[in-house]
């Protein structure tokens, strides 16, 4: 038996190179686990996870467990890099990578998919949540909110909607939802359940927020990748400049939903993003806020060069659009929110993003 301290040493020296020195699963610092079948450096929640596929993956603490010189080398010719270049060679642009603080069934399913199912090899077949039309029966929390009740969801990528049924047999959906108006996040606590998933889209001038779950972690999870898959066409064909990943612009890049509702302008920094990086408040004319056009080819070169300038108390905002008609669109829509008159509950909105709440 090699001695405890060389071995435990070479290990702490092997988990700080570059590659190793991040989870290779949630991307935490400074791993102190390490999966010795797969060669791989992973924090302890992933380690946990790891324990749950003991045919593909054994763990142990590179400080408090004994190694070999076997398993130390079997890690040093391994690594998080080499293990990333076979199991993470083929993940869809769309496909979620957790990091570390989402949820459990996320991380679950992300492991699994990558050393269980090897679905990111190029070695499997397609899986389902790439596929044209994705189908599920989930459990729908109903108008009585303690009841959840078996509905029939179809995601369609031809037409780029989600449907759901309430009998197995009907034809007639119940709703059919757009994925211009469609997102989708995992709230585990606000379902109480591991795998609730929240579904929100625009019904009108308001938004509707859909609750499900299903028992078995791969299906909801392919769901919300397959919603995430159908929204990224959906938003290649109505933008194909989004494929375009030019570093090179002087300004960054952003995507923008403006809630009329609220009189919230919220900004994302991709477009499958499930929270906002912030938000802007939009008040009224006599309250310092507008919009005009700005800008020009010497804004921004290349095909950006219609500027739109939103004027608040505190500061000015410059977006920049692709196209006139983009320009145009925005303006008319800053301009209808600026119009309305503010309510009380505006007032109080105004004020809590003044204090950062």
């Amino acid at each position: 038996m090699a001695s405890l301290d060389r071995n435990n040493k070479f290990l702490l020296n092997l988990v700080r190179q570059t590659g190793n020195n991040t989870c290779a699963d949630c991307g935490i610092p400074e791993p102190d686990w390490a999966s010795y079948t797969l060669g791989i450096f992973v924090c302890l929640n992933c380690s946990g996870i790891h324990r749950n596929l003991p045919d593909i993956s054994k763990v142990k603490s590179i400080c408090l467990d004994i190694w070999d010189d076997a398993l130390v080398e079997f890690m040093r010719q391994g690594g998080n890099s080499a293990a990333k270049a076979l199991y993470e060679k083929c993940v869809p642009a769309f496909f979620y990578r957790p990091q570390q603080n989402d949820c459990f069934v996320l991380k679950d399913q992300w492991i699994r998919a990558k050393y269980e199912r090897r679905e990111f090899t190029g070695e499997n077949n397609q899986p389902s949540y790439c596929s044209d039309q994705f189908e599920s029966t989930l459990w729908k929390k109903g108008k009585n909110k303690k009841q959840f009740l078996k509905r029939i969801f179809l995601l369609s990528r031809r037409d780029f909607t989600l449907r759901y049924f309430i009998k197995d047999d009907s034809k007639l959906p119940k709703a059919v939802i757009s994925m211009k108006d469609l997102n989708a996040v995992f709230q585990p606590e606000k379902i109480n359940h591991a795998n609730g998933l929240q579904i929100s889209f625009a019904n009108g001038k308001r938004t509707r927020n859909l609750f499900v779950y299903h028992e078995k972690g791969q299906v909801i999870v392919s769901l919300f990748n397959a919603i995430r898959a159908t929204r990224l066409e959906y938003l290649q064909r109505k933008h194909p400049t989004l494929r375009d990943n030019d570093q090179r612009e002087p300004f960054k890049k952003r995507w923008f939903t403006l809630c009329s509702m609220n009189r919230k302008l919220l900004y994302f920094k991709n477009p499958l993003d499930a929270s906002e990086l912030g938000a802007v408040f939009i008040g009224t004319a006599s309250h310092s806020y507008a919009a005009a056009e700005s800008g020009g080819p010497s804004s921004r070169g290349g095909r950006w060069h219609c500027g739109v300038t939103l004027q608040t108390p505190d500061r000015e905002f410059v977006f920049m659009c692709e196209q006139q008609q983009e320009q145009k669109e925005w303006l008319e829509a800053f301009r209808k929110v600026i119009a309305q008159p503010m309510t009380p509950e505006d007032y109080a909105n105004e004020a809590n993003m003044i204090r950062g709440k």
